[in-house]
């Protein structure tokens, strides 16, 4: 199996299920420990801190582009020292293997 960093997003247009809370489970046991699921199972959820403004806008320029390289992009909530991912697939109403590979596209990026 390929490691969910390794792989590339699927367009997603609907008319696939979202993922179950089980397959969401099995799949976030793929990513760094710091993911979690909604209580719903219908998103996938993670907070990074950073030292100051400049590092925060540096993740997210970072993550902005891995968003618009996957087509797959994220809902953020940005502060002086945070940014707050969600990701959720919005044409299938929760979550699905897309929302995993860019979660861990995401971990591969420094943290300094």
């Amino acid at each position: 199996m390929t490691e969910l960093s390794e792989r590339r997003c699927r367009p997603c247009e609907g008319g696939v299920a979202a993922y179950t809370l089980a397959q969401a489970q099995q799949a976030l046991r793929q990513l760094d420990g710091a993911w979690s699921l909604s209580a719903d199972g219908r998103s996938l959820r993670r907070e990074f801190a950073f030292r100051d403004f400049y590092r925060t806008m540096s993740f997210v320029n970072a993550l902005a582009h891995i968003a618009n390289i996957e087509d797959h992009h994220p809902d953020l909530e940005v502060g002086y020292n945070y940014c707050r991912v969600r990701y959720s697939t919005h044409a299938v109403g929760g979550l699905s293997e897309n929302d995993f590979i860019c979660a861990a596209k995401i971990d591969r990026l420094p943290l300094h």
